[in-house]
């Protein structure tokens, strides 16, 4: 897995002929420790739908709401549109507040003490990499302010997984719009 990152990450960062700024090196590690977090949520959630019988699904695809997710009452783009008109800085911002909320509900997966540790290491490594971003990424604006630590009510499994695997694709959609806002060479297409 470990491999698959270190090529997404030179793949994200693209041929050029300029050499790699810092910038372009923190979020390209940034996107591909958010992708390797979308893959594992994603695996999570299916692993874990696919553990249940066929009524169970159906009966919780009924009853789990859309706007169900903590991070749903973040203030945070809501389409494709607004998401690409952001700031780069608010970009970032979200997604520092939505690595940040994982934190606690992390510890709660249901899976292998390895999974879940490496998972906590990788939000961990990712938010710190975010706080750099933001503060290399502050155009005179006021100063970014870390928000204290959420301790929100855990989920359910479903929900657990659920969310886990729609936030990790919020931020994963963040960091590219802003990576590819910030440097057009890297080839992107949104």
């Amino acid at each position: 897995m470990n491999r698959v990152i270190l090529l997404l990450s030179v793949m994200c960062v693209g041929v050029s002929s300029q050499p790699i700024t810092e910038n372009q090196r923190l979020f390209s590690i940034a996107v591909g420790r958010v992708q390797y977090l979308h893959l594992v949520a994603k695996k999570l959630f299916s692993d874990f739908e696919n553990s249940l019988q066929l009524e169970d699904q159906r009966q919780l695809n009924k009853i789990f709401l859309k706007d169900f997710c903590h991070s749903d009452y973040f203030l945070s783009p809501i389409d494709k549109h607004e998401t690409q008109g952001s700031s780069v800085q608010k970009l970032l911002s979200i997604s520092y507040r939505l690595i940040e909320s994982w934190e606690f509900s992390s510890r709660f997966l249901v899976a292998s003490f390895a999974v879940r540790t490496q998972v906590t290491s990788k939000l961990l490594e990712l938010k710190t990499g975010l706080m750099k971003l933001i503060e290399a990424n502050q155009d005179g604006a006021g100063g970014f302010s870390e928000s204290s630590v959420l301790q929100l009510t855990p989920y359910g499994n479903y929900e657990l997984f659920a969310c886990f695997k729609k936030d990790m694709h919020k931020v994963e959609t963040y960091l590219t719009v802003a990576k590819c806002r910030l440097f057009p060479e890297a080839n992107c297409t949104l």
